[in-house]
């Protein structure tokens, strides 16, 4: 049962967010309304292409998995006090330290010649799927908790730091699949050599939705459960709180620190592998589809409630789904859906000043009664 206090800071907790959406897409429609189109055919064309049949929602649901595990790439620091948004350099990493272990145990090298393709390694397929994932997952952790130990150690600015090894990783990817993994017959665009069909994640029976989108979801109960039900996520919750009271309490803050960024890390990496394994099959530029920097809103706008992210990536991803129709059937450009996700970011990174100015959402003072009056009176 919750308290009055418990479910006020719920209340403000939903209720925040929720106006800030529904802000958000007020502004969204006067920009539409600038741009010559209907904001209400805008809104019920996103509503169709994301949520209006069971075919689009599965669209919805394709594009909401890796943002999940990318959200949690932000929101498991932030309960420690760290703001860290390296999500897309964590799954370009992930993505390519899978496919380098996919290849290898597929064919025996991460660049086959014409024999080896012709001929797959018997090793089973959920095998190569297990060492790509546990692959994107420690490459993932590593690149994160590198942020983790420069604040820690350097006393480096985490935000700036993790946003400077987005561009890192990427230009690392680049000179891979440009140089040493590059396979020679991809003509159109440098690309790693491509996993062999056998070795691809698998869909959902009947539906279109890879396994990847119940990664996310397993992934983001159970970091809910590690952060709000353990004692090492009180650990880090205290720490996120008042660092100084940790030091004082004997925490070990460092240690937290770098776990925290590992496991953030991680599950950005499981995106990467999850899109190279299921989506892509190989790694190229399209792997930096700006899964990472969505994550990022998603986090936000969930106020970093790993459970909350899962809803939060399906309403996002619906809208990122959405971008194709509006360019076929409203000629909007494919990137308005990006003004849209610009405006809700913008917004939710002003709603956090309004927490705890709404009476309502306030617990009500009561004012205790004076107490009685000792005083006697004398007779005269």
């Amino acid at each position: 049962m919750f308290s009055s206090t418990n479910w006020r800071k719920t209340a403000e907790a939903i209720a925040i967010p929720v106006g800030a959406l529904l802000f958000s897409l007020v502004l969204f429609g006067l920009f539409c309304a600038l741009c010559g189109k209907n904001p209400l055919a805008v809104y019920g064309l996103i509503y169709k292409s994301a949520f209006g049949n069971w075919r689009a929602f599965q669209g919805t649901l394709l594009r909401s998995a890796p943002l999940m595990l990318t959200a949690l790439c932000t929101a498991l620091p932030a309960r420690l006090g760290l703001m860290i948004i390296g999500n897309e350099g964590a799954l370009v990493m992930g993505g390519l330290a899978s496919i380098i272990v996919g290849l290898t145990l597929s064919f025996g090298s991460v660049t086959p010649n014409a024999a080896q393709l012709q001929q797959v390694s018997g090793i089973p397929s959920f095998v190569v799927l297990a060492g790509m994932a546990i692959a994107g997952i420690i490459a993932g952790g590593v690149w994160i908790a590198i942020v983790g130990a420069l604040r820690h150690y350097r006393a480096v600015n985490e935000t700036i730091s993790s946003l400077l090894m987005n561009y890192i990783a990427i230009a690392i990817m680049n000179q891979l699949v440009g140089g040493p993994i590059k396979d020679p017959g991809e003509t159109i665009k440098a690309s790693s050599f491509a996993l062999p069909e056998v070795n691809r994640l698998a869909n959902l029976p009947a539906t279109r939705i890879h396994f990847g989108l119940l990664y996310g979801i397993i992934v983001c109960i159970l970091a809910y459960i590690l952060i709000q039900h353990t004692t090492f996520g009180f650990a880090a919750r205290t720490a996120g709180g008042n660092v100084k009271a940790a030091r004082i309490a004997g925490l070990p803050v460092g240690k937290l620190t770098i776990i925290i960024c590992f496991l953030a890390g991680s599950c950005a990496g499981l995106a990467g592998m999850a899109e190279v394994a299921a989506v892509h099959g190989r790694v190229n530029e399209s792997l930096v589809a700006g899964y990472g920097y969505t994550g990022i809103l998603v986090a936000f706008v969930a106020r970093y409630n790993p459970i909350a992210c899962t809803l939060v990536a399906i309403l996002l991803g619906g809208i990122i789904s959405s971008g194709g129709a509006l360019q076929r059937n409203l000629e909007m450009p494919d990137a308005t859906v990006l003004v849209f996700q610009g405006l809700v970011f913008l917004v939710i990174l002003y709603s956090d000043s309004l927490y705890g100015r709404f009476k309502i959402f306030k617990e009500p003072v009561i004012t205790a009664p004076p107490p009685p009056s000792t005083s006697t009176t004398v007779p005269v």
